[in-house]
């Protein structure tokens, strides 16, 4: 199946991480979804009943972000990933990257991000 629906750069501030001030200090992060789904009927009927409203996806996604803490962003993709899954049995996989763009790293760079899959 090659039907998709992409949701880029879902922003919200949590508090995972290893290092202590990450933990006091919190920070950005930033996740992007590729859902796989048979968008077959939706093309046909246009009625938001036979898709997934992306809306609430996006808004469960920021709960996640902004709730209980990790360490990695690995566990924090994982969760989100189980949770859309769990939440929607019509999904064939789930594609989610967690972006830390300013994780304290002793070398300059634009972004760390883990990506996650999962499958039916």
């Amino acid at each position: 199946m090659s039907d998709r629906i992409t949701l880029t750069g879902i922003k919200g501030f949590g508090y995972h991480g290893i290092l202590e001030f990450e933990a006091v200090d919190g920070q950005d992060f930033i996740v992007d979804l590729v859902i796989v789904l048979d968008l077959a009927q939706a093309s046909v009927t246009d009625d938001l009943d036979d898709t997934i409203d992306y809306g609430p996806l996006a808004a469960m996604v920021v709960e996640e972000i902004e709730g209980e803490r990790v360490k990695l962003i690995e566990k924090l993709a994982g969760r989100i990933a189980d949770r859309i899954a769990l939440e929607h049995q019509n999904i064939s996989q789930v594609i989610v990257t967690v972006h830390k763009p300013q994780a304290p790293v002793e070398v300059e760079l634009v972004d760390v991000s883990v990506t996650i899959e999962r499958n039916r």
